[in-house]
């Protein structure tokens, strides 16, 4: 997973990052907009609605981030 990060902001819904994260063994990359200013919490909620719902819980998460955002999971 990785941030891309000082984007305009979306008129619509005022976001302003993509999230991005690969699925290693299927090679589908999903994209999820959002705010630079979400709280682990709300990556984590976002994450579990979008990933986990339709692959399951990772075996490892690999991410250019500290553990801190390893620690939301």
């Amino acid at each position: 997973m990785d941030f891309l990060v000082g984007l305009p902001l979306t008129q619509r819904e005022k976001k302003n990052a993509i999230w991005v994260i690969v699925d290693r063994l299927t090679k589908i990359v999903f994209f999820i907009a959002m705010r630079n200013t979400w709280t682990i919490d709300q990556l984590a909620h976002v994450y579990f609605e979008e990933i986990v719902r339709l692959h399951g819980v990772p075996n490892s998460i690999v991410s250019d981030r500290d553990i801190k955002i390893l620690s939301g999971f």
